[in-house]
């Protein structure tokens, strides 16, 4: 798929004041993305549930001003101002002006808040840079009269968060090439949902605050580790084969194979952080008893429940909405006195951005 990634300023006089507002969802992987080069191109594919629950809301107020080649945002997160937050949208900006070439004929107030604490292991980063493009973008299709491309903002999207490049589409998106999965691309995410059991679609997924504290390593750097890591070039062959057959097992139907490779593809994350160069632990003492638990209780009742972690403490219980019910005494009695404050996100797999100004 060609994306046109040439952006046009608007004719003098053309573009007026106005609001947009979106709504999008982190994600979490399924078979995780850890390791990059070039531009933020993977070093192996993934795949990811699109949530619900923990999504970032941005919504951009613009006016027109005299074009004179500068930006001019100011940036709010949480209802304050945030200079760190904002001159990290500003260097996005000014390094891919060539694809927003219209945002110096602009003043942009830019409003974020998240569901969920920043920087704690959530994929937030995900969530708040597709909230930021998919604004962008519509600010650009009122004015040039064209429909939003989910290929073109997971592009762009991508440019600033890699694992953003997932969260424009709904339920599952892959993003990285794979010769058994057609049309995937390092360039942009695809949509993965028709593909599955049905099933998987409407999978759960409760995030459990082990921490809500700021990570010590943020992923970016996590990321840069790679490069020296001595185990990457395996880690990158386990992922490409993980993903062939977390799909199959998807397609099938098969659960308990599902589980045993999203376990494996976080304990795998994890593991690749502590032997590092320098090495470090992202882990939390109740992180590793809430895993012993799951386990416990998976061995005794028999049941499809199931864990995960992303680049943080915190534990994302996955299971099938049909034992909802049946597991929720467990979660509630025994892995809620795990978290700060009894804190769990009840989340499920989402639809992918939301415009809550045209709803």
């Amino acid at each position: 798929m060609k994306i046109d990634t040439e952006g046009h300023k608007f004719k003098e006089g053309a573009i007026q004041e106005g609001l947009v507002r979106w709504k999008s969802p982190s994600n979490i992987a399924l078979v995780k993305y850890w390791g990059k080069y070039g531009e933020q191109l993977p070093k192996n594919p993934s795949i990811s549930f699109t949530l619900d629950a923990a999504h970032t809301i941005t919504e951009i107020d613009y006016r027109p001003k005299a074009d004179d080649g500068k930006l001019e945002i100011n940036f709010f997160f949480e209802g304050k101002p945030n200079e760190a937050f904002g001159q990290k949208i500003e260097h996005f900006l000014k390094k891919h002006v060539a694809l927003f070439p219209w945002v110096t004929q602009l003043q942009m107030t830019i409003k974020s808040k998240n569901s969920f604490p920043h920087s704690s292991g959530i994929a937030s980063s995900a969530s708040g840079m597709s909230a930021l493009v998919m604004c962008l973008s519509d600010i650009e299709s009122k004015h040039n009269g064209e429909e939003i491309s989910l290929a073109k903002a997971s592009y762009i999207s991508r440019l600033a968060s890699g694992s953003a490049s997932r969260s424009v589409f709904p339920e599952l998106a892959v993003w990285g090439s794979h010769n058994a999965i057609e049309g995937s691309s390092n360039l942009y995410a695809t949509t993965y949902s028709k593909e599955v059991n049905p099933m998987f679609t409407q999978f759960h997924d409760d995030i459990m605050i082990i921490s809500a504290k700021e990570k010590s390593v943020s992923s970016t750097a996590g990321h840069a580790l790679m490069n020296g890591n001595i185990y990457a070039e395996n880690r990158y062959m386990q992922a490409n084969q993980n993903l062939m057959d977390i799909i199959r097992s998807m397609k099938e139907g098969d659960l308990e194979k599902f589980g045993e490779i999203v376990e494996s593809e976080a304990l795998t994350l994890h593991a690749l952080m502590m032997c590092s160069t320098p090495s470090y632990i992202l882990l939390e003492p109740h992180t590793i008893s809430v895993i012993n638990e799951i386990r416990q209780y998976r061995s005794e009742s028999k049941l499809p429940l199931y864990f995960t972690l992303d680049a943080g403490p915190n534990i994302h219980l996955l299971y099938p909405d049909d034992i909802a019910d049946q597991i929720s005494p467990f979660i509630e009695e025994v892995l809620q006195p795990y978290c700060v404050g009894g804190k769990i996100i009840k989340d499920k797999v989402g639809q992918g951005p939301q415009n809550l100004i045209n709803e």
